[in-house]
C-alpha cells in the first residue's frame, strides 16, 4: 500500500500572471482564463487589467496584464505544464527570451512554497515588477513574499518612480 501526504490533496491559494503584448491583448487574457476553467482550475479572484511597457526592450508593444489567485490541488509541475500548453493553444512561438509575446502566463506565488527546480517558486523577478506588485496588492494587500518575508506593500513602495508612473489600469 502507497501511503500518500495528505497535503498533496489538499487545494492550494496559487497566484498566476497573465500577460499578452501580441494581437488582441484583452482576448488573449479572456481565453487563457477559460482555458484554465476548462482544465478544473477554479479562479477565485481576477485583477483589473494593467498596461506596462514591454521589457527589457520598451519600444516593444505594450503589455497588458493580470494577477489571478487561483485554487487547485495541482502540483506546481502539473500546473506549469498545463499553462505552457495553453501558451501554445493561444498561439505562443518560440521566440528569442522576452520577445512579444501572444500570452505568458507564470506562477507567481503556490500556496507560499519555495521551490528551485524546472521552475523557481516564488517568481524570481516577481518583487520587482510593478505588473505583479500592483495587481497582486488589488488581490491580497496583506500579502508577504515568501523569501523576503516582506509584505507587498513595502515592495510596491521600493520600485522607482518611474516604476510606479509607467503602469496604468486600463
Amino acid at each position: 500500500m502507497i501511503e500518500q501526504d495528505m497535503s498533496e490533496n489538499l487545494v492550494k491559494t496559487i497566484y498566476l500572471g497573465i500577460g499578452s503584448n501580441l494581437g488582441n491583448r484583452r482576448k488573449n487574457i479572456e481565453q487563457a482564463k477559460f482555458k484554465l476553467i476548462q482544465s478544473n482550475i477554479k479562479i477565485n479572484k481576477s485583477s483589473r487589467i494593467y498596461e506596462s511597457l514591454s521589457w527589457p526592450n520598451p519600444n516593444n508593444p505594450k503589455f497588458w496584464n493580470i494577477i489571478l489567485e487561483i485554487s487547485s490541488n495541482l502540483p506546481p509541475l502539473k500546473l506549469i505544464d498545463i499553462c505552457k500548453e495553453i501558451e501554445i493553444d493561444l498561439g505562443r512561438k518560440k521566440r528569442e527570451k522576452n520577445a512579444p509575446r501572444e500570452c505568458d502566463i507564470d506562477i507567481i506565488d503556490y500556496n507560499n512554497q519555495k521551490m528551485k527546480s524546472r521552475i523557481i517558486l516564488p517568481h524570481p523577478r516577481m518583487h520587482e515588477r510593478n505588473f505583479v506588485l500592483l495587481p497582486l496588492y488589488e488581490l491580497n494587500k496583506v500579502w508577504i513574499h515568501p523569501i523576503l518575508k516582506q509584505p507587498i506593500k513595502k515592495l510596491i513602495l521600493s520600485l522607482s518612480n518611474k516604476d510606479i508612473r509607467s503602469i496604468k489600469q486600463i
